[in-house]
């Protein structure tokens, strides 16, 4: 299963408020009041996102955290990939020397191209999508109790 980290998905919470709320900066104990996340956890991921240049910090009586860039400007993939590292399915996407099993792997091609299939999808969804507001389609659900009488 592939799965992303707590602090991944925290990261997202975090940015999305961010993103959504007008005031530009914000500091660390009000995104940990308002998001719910432990301050030591917002700090955390808060360093991550500056050294990955989604977030600027700046010091001061009035500092805190500001985004970097516009949220349709912030994919999900760089998100990820500020908290996870490089976003990759195999060791061999990452490189070949990580794997035993390189020197007689025949479908490493493959792992590759899925793995950049993946990360394009990544790369098509921003923080702009993440904070829009979901629509939900208008099914009529028939219930299967219904259909055999």
């Amino acid at each position: 299963m592939l799965r992303l980290s707590k602090l991944t998905d925290y990261a997202t919470v975090i940015l999305s408020f961010m993103a959504r709320d007008k005031i530009q900066v914000h500091a660390a104990i009000e995104i940990a009041a308002v998001t719910g996340i432990a301050l030591p956890t917002v700090s955390k991921i808060l360093k991550s996102l500056v050294n990955a240049n989604v977030l600027i910090s700046t010091r001061g009586a009035k500092g805190g955290y500001i985004l970097a860039r516009k949220p349709q400007q912030i994919t999900v993939a760089t998100i990820i990939s500020a908290l996870e590292g490089p976003i990759a399915l195999t060791e061999c996407s990452i490189s070949r020397q990580g794997c035993e099993q390189a020197s007689g792997c025949d479908i490493g091609g493959n792992w590759s191209l899925i793995n950049k299939t993946i990360h394009n999808a990544l790369e098509s969804v921003t923080l702009a999508d993440l904070i829009r507001p979901v629509v939900v389609s208008e099914e009529v659900l028939v219930p299967v109790s219904s259909i055999y009488r």
